[in-house]
């Protein structure tokens, strides 16, 4: 098609029969992550788009990466390369040339999608026109851009506000969410679920009461700075690998890192940085002083026991470990919490931890000394029932010795995609506060909504009770992502109409509603300038909350493609008509209206356009980091008890976590190569520690179905493989999404409803057709 510049591939699906079995690695990057990088480049876009992309990547005039959201310096000149070998992957997969055109679904009934896996999806390409696929019909066909957005009007009309939701993926650029939000609540509703209700809530839940604020409270160069940094529940080697070099600065600077994790990841142990010769040709540096190998929910006893420790040293030597000043003068409960850690039982903190007294004592001493500490965290702490309970032990631990509002200092909830925390920032909650809505209506004439909406778990409950007529997938890949995969895809396929802003063919595409439209939209790397004032940019907010620009230079492989802001102000048109109280088309037309727009209503972001052009762009305020002082109800800080708690598996049964590969990012796949860990060709594996395969039942390298249990109920998941592996003793670990399944939709985290992705009860029944590959029977031995 002459409108098309992309080009139809070919591929086999996964034959998870190939699995290949190899020793983990000790150490992360180096040069096979430089080689990889570039490979997956030139495969996906081809040399010219790959080398384009790639050195605009984190630079100013240049695009954010679409990976993670580790930011980048904003005092100093960057280097030249500022991406890692997963931000590369993330660049090649939409930097794609491969396509899936009108006729590649046309090829492609429902019938085959539905067997097909995500990956072989995902590598299909491109989207380049609108599709729609409507009750009884069995392909996807084309739908012009006027018919599809008359069409989504039509069913958001003949229903109920509350009737419908809209969902977001943490990519969507801080202009789009904003868009986002506010035409879904002039429609009437806040059902606006986020990727953030999955991963990180359990932070928010937590921070915002006890220090004011929902975000982390440091910088980049804070981490340098740091005198003690504990990495807690995170795997930095593939989720947000350019960590690795932060650590290995603050070990040169004299710093120590300390590594809480029940998987020894390549990342925590050595980093082979590849801009040096030393990380391309020798053995790289260490990343960690520490490593504590802890069971699957024991952090919560693990830090208890710290600042039962940490009390005890105060009352040896009073003034040398506790910041008595800080605590009198700026936090409220510390009394209380004294006196709940005043006893340890030593025996429950090992069983819960997995760990020996003499490890905890040491790395109590190391926090004693510091003066200035920063925890860090991500999703293996925030996916357990009591993950809101755990986060404020960490919170504790900091305001005992005052490290917040000082350099080297504070909490550091490391997020995963790379706008996940703009989104949050600029509108997109379920439960938005009451000032912001003040602000929201004043600014356009409107009545927002007052009455909360759903967050991702209530909208899969709403759904399975038929309470969803229309769902809205900003991005993102909701079948895949959430819990209870079944219940998900039958609460999809029981709503009405089902509409996807997306880039490329994806599971919830499949598993579709009634009636079913694909709105193909630019990437964040594809030029958009199809405006009366030429090409526009948007914004992206990092970790850190730093505020930058991010701007696509490449051509995108169709014409049919619209801007996401383009896509929501025409969808908003044609449901509320031309003369609605906003002007939707002046912000579709020049993003400058709605940075405008939204600097009267996001605290923080005043005089926006000018800001955002600076250099760096600039970072939103954080009243813990900046001026010590805490936006509480009480205005203080606060510390909190709460009762000892940790995973205990019913007998017969281990602690099953969820994790990503080295070679996907959520619910994109890149390849097969779980690099680090040893596994490529396949994704159905169960890795187990040796000690528990006897006792679990089952053998090395067999071939199993797993079962898990929750409330009484039984979910299962079938042929997974068992690896022999060194996590911690007790607990088993597979790869989301296809371990999802496992996870019972009432299994959430108290207070955020994050689903419980890392505390899944799980056995193993062997398949009686298994014919094990000759790759994983050579390596039993060296397993065992």
């Amino acid at each position: 098609m002459s409108n098309v510049r992309g080009r139809r591939v070919e591929f086999d699906d996964i034959d998870e029969n190939d699995l290949v079995i190899s020793e983990p690695k000790t150490a992360a990057a180096g040069l096979k992550a430089v080689e990889v990088a570039f490979e997956r480049g030139l495969k996906q876009g081809g040399a010219s788009r790959t080398v384009r992309s790639m050195f605009r990547v984190n630079q100013p005039d240049g695009v954010d990466c679409p990976g993670c959201a580790w930011p980048e310096s904003i005092t100093g000149d960057r280097k030249k390369i500022e991406f890692c070998e997963n931000g590369a992957k993330a660049l090649a997969e939409e930097n794609t040339t491969r396509v899936a055109t009108p006729g590649w679904w046309e090829q492609h009934p429902i019938s085959v999608l539905e067997q097909k896996t995500e990956y072989w999806l995902g590598q299909s390409g491109r989207i380049t026109h609108p599709m729609i696929i409507r009750e009884g019909e069995s392909h996807y066909s084309p739908i012009s851009w006027a018919d599809a957005f008359e069409t989504i009007a039509e069913h958001l009309r003949a229903t109920e506000p509350d009737r419908s939701v809209f969902y977001t993926s943490g990519r969507t650029p801080n202009e789009t969410a904003f868009l986002y939000q506010l035409f879904a609540r002039s429609l009437g509703t806040n059902n606006l679920p986020d990727c953030s209700n999955m991963c990180h809530e359990s932070s928010g839940t937590a921070l915002s009461p006890t220090i004011g604020i929902g975000k982390g409270t440091v910088s980049l160069e804070d981490l340098e700075k740091a005198e003690l940094i504990f990495v807690v529940g995170q795997n930095p080697g593939t989720n947000h690998p350019r960590m690795l070099g932060t650590l290995a600065a603050c070990r040169r600077n004299g710093g120590k890192v300390v590594a809480v994790n029940p998987l020894p990841e390549a990342g925590l142990l050595r980093f082979k940085d590849p801009q040096t010769p030393k990380g391309l040709l020798a053995d790289g540096e260490r990343t960690s002083d520490e490593f504590l190998q802890i069971r699957v929910g024991g952090d919560q006893a693990l830090f208890q026991a710290l600042g039962h420790l940490l009390l005890r040293k105060e009352a040896e030597t009073p003034g040398t470990v506790v910041d008595r000043d800080f605590i009198e003068s700026s936090t409220d409960g510390f009394a209380a919490y004294s006196e709940a850690r005043q006893e340890l039982n030593w025996a429950e903190t090992e069983l819960a931890t997995g760990l020996e007294r003499a490890e905890i004592e040491h790395v109590a001493d190391l926090l004693a000394k510091s003066r200035a500490t920063i925890f860090c965290w991500a999703l293996g702490i925030t996916q357990q029932p009591h993950s809101v309970d755990t986060i404020k032990e960490i919170i504790n631990l900091l305001l005992l010795q005052g490290n917040f509002g000082k350099p080297g200092a504070g909490a550091c909830p490391v997020r995963g995609h790379s706008n996940v925390q703009g989104d949050r920032t600029f509108g997109i909650w379920e439960k938005p506060k009451e000032d912001f809505l003040q602000r929201l209506d004043a600014e356009f004439g409107i009545n927002a909504p007052r009455r909360h909406g759903y967050d991702s778990t209530e909208a899969m409950h709403a759904m399975a009770r038929g309470d969803v007529d229309v769902f809205m997938s900003l991005g993102g890949n909701l079948a895949m992502a959430n819990s209870d995969t079944a219940a998900m895809e039958a609460g999809l396929k029981r709503t009405g109409l089902t509409v996807h802003i997306s880039t490329k063919p994806n599971r919830s595409h499949v598993v579709h509603g009634k009636t079913s439209i694909i709105l193909p939209t630019l990437g964040r790397t594809d030029k958009d300038d199809k405006h009366p004032g030429g090409a526009q940019f948007l914004s992206v907010e990092n970790s850190m909350s730093v505020v930058s620009r991010t701007q696509g230079r490449l051509e995108p492989v169709s014409d049919h493609l619209l801007a996401e802001p383009v896509l929501l102000a025409r969808i908003a048109e044609a449901v509320f008509g031309p003369d609605h109280v906003i002007d939707w088309r002046a912000m579709a037309e020049d993003y400058d209206v709605i940075r405008d727009r939204i600097s009267r209503v996001v605290e923080g972001t005043e005089d926006f356009n000018r800001r955002v052009r600076d250099k760096y762009g600039f970072v939103l305020p954080n009243p813990p980091r900046d001026t010590r002082t805490f936006a509480t109800a009480e205005g203080r800080a606060q510390f909190s008890t709460r009762e000892l708690e940790y995973l205990l598996p019913p007998e017969g049964h281990l602690v099953l976590q969820t994790m990503r590969s080295h070679d996907q990012y959520n619910t994109t796949f890149y390849g097969l190569d779980d690099r680090y860990r040893g596994i490529s060709g396949g994704r159905r594996v169960i890795l187990i520690n040796p000690a528990d395969l006897g006792p679990a039942g089952v053998d090395d390298g067999q071939l199993v179905d797993v079962v898990s249990v929750f409330n009484g109920e039984e979910r299962r998941a079938e042929k997974f493989r068992m690896v022999a592996y060194p996590t911690a003793r007790g607990c088993v670990a597979a790869y989301y999404p296809e371990a999802n399944a496992l996870v019972h939709r009432d299994l959430v985290a108290r207070e955020s409803n994050t689903p419980g992705f890392k505390a899944v009860m799980v056995r193993f029944e062997p398949r009686t057709d298994d014919e094990e590959p000759a790759e994983i029977h050579s390596l039993v031995d060296a397993h065992g």
